[in-house]
């Protein structure tokens, strides 16, 4: 059944998320029954680790109070030839690393200590490139596993159209166990992308997918979503897929209008990424965060800038978009806002911290239809 706050609200977002989790509650169960990876996930969650709680960089473990004031969405790099095309052949990455660099040190300079990026793959993920910059700037990263199914599916690899969810979280779950293809990189989040609901059938299996990789590795979902009606889509499927809300990141909560939404997403245990303060829009993204606070649930909300940006196949990689405004101009704006210097500190390291933190948040399957 449904919980009380993803049925009250809009009846059309609502009638949505009751279609998806029968139809996708059927899916997961089938793909249970299978055995195999899926089952022994499912069954004994994720082992916790040796020597406590962590968040992995790609430089390695950390323990979460060493996270820091920390940026939750920004990128260094991205092409966006498309999953098919995409190579590390396309870049010079010495080029983009003395691109990046200065942008880096420079936030370093202003209090950030980690900067998660979250570039996924066939987009231009680089998590050797991402390490030598950790090194050269101080400032600790963060990537991710997983796929982006928005933008109509160019960015999916084919093999994920064959694939099962289960079959992708292998390959995820893979990655946190054993590093990233050959650099014995982990991921420190699952990052996928998603369109407008009601989903596709692909955007719905790589949010099964995720709910899985979580159940085996304990790492956060974050996932692009096109609006609310598929955030609250993808929360019908990570319950029917016994995890909790709380492990789940919707980004680009910014562009759903509706605050009612951001409540009931929030109230669930959901996490509200807010990105996108271009100059343009600084005042109302700042609105947004506070109408959140005024109604106590500030701490499920994350903010970032979404900057960066360093184009493949633009000369020089294209203009890219520093950092350091979300120091100098969103902060400013969130304390005029009404903000308070605790409020802005929850939001800048403590909600990081317990957000990526790799924990298995889990929940009894949801029952019935």
């Amino acid at each position: 059944m449904q919980s009380p706050s993803l049925v009250a609200g809009d009846a059309a977002i609502a009638a949505i998320g009751r279609r998806s989790a029968a139809v996708h509650r059927r899916d997961f169960l089938a793909i249970l029954s299978g055995g195999g990876f899926a089952a022994h996930a499912f069954a004994t969650g994720v082992a916790a680790p040796a020597n406590g709680a962590r968040i992995w960089t790609v430089a390695g473990p950390i323990a979460p109070e060493g996270l820091g004031t920390t940026l939750v969405h920004e990128h260094v790099m991205v092409d966006f030839i498309g999953a098919a095309a995409a190579s590390r052949d396309r870049y010079d990455a010495g080029e983009v690393f003395e691109v990046a660099l200065p942008y880096l040190r420079r936030i370093g300079e202003l209090g950030c200590r980690t900067l998660v990026e979250c570039t996924p793959a066939y987009i231009g993920r680089d998590p050797a490139l991402l390490k030598r910059l950790s090194t050269a700037s101080g400032i600790q990263i963060v990537t991710n596993t997983g796929y982006y199914g928005a933008a109509g599916g160019k960015f999916v690899p084919a093999h994920a159209a064959a694939e099962s969810a289960e079959q992708l979280a292998r390959r995820w779950s893979t990655e946190f166990e054993q590093g990233i293809e050959a650099t014995g990189i982990r991921p420190g989040f699952i990052k996928i992308g998603v369109n407008k609901g009601p989903l596709s059938d692909v955007d719905a299996k790589l949010v099964r997918a995720a709910a899985l990789t979580h159940r085996a590795t304990g790492l956060t979902i974050a996932s692009h979503t096109g609006d609310g009606a598929a955030a609250i889509e993808q929360l019908e499927i990570l319950d029917s897929a016994g995890v909790s809300a709380e492990a789940f990141i919707w980004v680009h909560a910014q562009n759903e209008t509706s605050g009612e939404v951001h409540v009931r997403a929030a109230e669930h245990g959901a996490w509200l990424e807010f990105e996108g303060f271009g100059s343009s829009s600084i005042k109302t993204r700042a609105a947004q965060v506070a109408a959140l606070a005024k109604r106590g649930l500030l701490n499920h909300v994350l903010v970032s800038l979404d900057a960066g940006w360093y184009r493949v196949g633009e000369p020089g990689g294209g203009k890219f978009a520093p950092y350091d405004t979300f120091f100098t101009a969103v902060l400013p704006a969130l304390r005029d806002a009404g903000l308070l210097p605790e409020q802005i500190r929850l939001l800048t390291d403590e909600n990081p911290r317990r957000a990526l933190t790799v924990s298995a948040r889990l929940r009894p399957p949801a029952r019935g239809g």
